[in-house]
């Protein structure tokens, strides 16, 4: 008597006499996949893989060895596309730098804010609602030609220095934190940035993403503090970061650097330390929390502004 012919669950014209060690269909060799005993079947391979937690580092992000840093690339991608712009309409840096309070002549130049209605004269900035300033700015760069070391051009070098900080810092801290909260920790920087600028200097005119960029360096920070590392090495770069805010106030805008530090180190605090149970819950709230007194810091400054 002929045993019966069994056939691959999933290609019926194959003959096979190997079975799926969990389901125990018949599998074909295009349908087998290796396992600790014997062979599985592609579909409780899947099963397997969706049953499996993935591994979290200690800020919720997942754990991904040798992943590309998406969103960095992204970041400086978009700096880069905002500094092409610049160089195809000059006209960029004015209409979307960050500028808390300004005004525009009759004759098209820009002047220092005064209250009260000035025939001729137009509010521009974040006082005249144009809040994507907040943002826009950390994308823009000193055009090429710009000084601001007295007769040193600084404009190319202010972009390629921003770009090499971010690469290498924000590839750190994207790994430890996961996109989502990395994006998150990236915007929010930039906005305490513009916002203290809004409140200590509202008539200046700010570009550049270095106030995003010391929010990351704060977060390596804590994130290293949170980690255990030695902190010998860490300590002395956030005091080189310290130094050149301190040594650039005269020809950048500290109140930038110092509002993305402080931001920074806020957001990765509630990042790092925030219960293991409701981790999630407790960071997002957190950065809503954070970002609702931003915004209501600007608020108050244009009421005070406007009178």
């Amino acid at each position: 008597m002929e045993a019966a012919v069994t056939t691959c669950y999933r290609h019926p014209s194959y003959e096979t006499y190997v079975s799926c060690v969990r389901c125990e269909r018949f599998i074909c060799p295009d349908c087998m996949r290796e396992a600790a005993v014997g062979h599985q079947c592609v579909e409780c391979v899947k099963e397997g893989h969706r049953s499996v937690r993935q591994a979290r580092t200690a800020f919720g992000g997942a754990v991904s060895r040798g992943a590309v840093p998406v969103v960095t690339y992204v970041l400086i991608g978009l700096n880069v596309l905002g500094y092409l712009a610049e160089l195809i309409r000059p006209q960029v840096v004015d209409r979307f730098s960050m500028t808390g309070a300004g005004l525009t002549g009759p004759d098209g130049g820009r002047y220092l804010y005064v209250s009260g209605d000035l025939p001729g004269f137009d509010v521009i900035g974040v006082l005249d609602g144009e809040w994507y300033r907040l943002l826009t700015g950390s994308f823009l760069h000193l055009p090429p030609g710009d000084s601001a070391l007295g007769s040193v051009p600084f404009g190319v070098l202010h972009i390629v220095f921003n770009m090499y900080a971010l690469w290498n810092l924000g590839r750190l801290v994207e790994e430890q934190l996961g996109r989502a909260r990395y994006l998150g920790l990236y915007l929010l920087s930039a906005l305490g940035g513009s916002v203290l600028v809004y409140l200590i200097a509202p008539s200046d005119s700010v570009v550049g993403a270095s106030g995003a960029i010391f929010g990351l360096a704060a977060a390596f920070y804590v994130i290293s503090r949170r980690l255990g590392r030695d902190m010998g090495a860490v300590n002395r770069f956030l005091a080189v970061f310290l130094i050149w805010m301190l040594v650039s106030a005269g020809f950048t805008s500290w109140q930038a650097h110092l509002g993305g530090l402080l931001t920074g180190a806020a957001v990765t605090v509630v990042y790092a330390y925030a219960p293991a149970g409701r981790r999630t819950a407790v960071q997002a709230a957190g950065c809503v929390v954070l970002a609702a007194v931003l915004v209501l810091l600007v608020v108050l400054k244009t009421s005070a502004l406007t009178g």
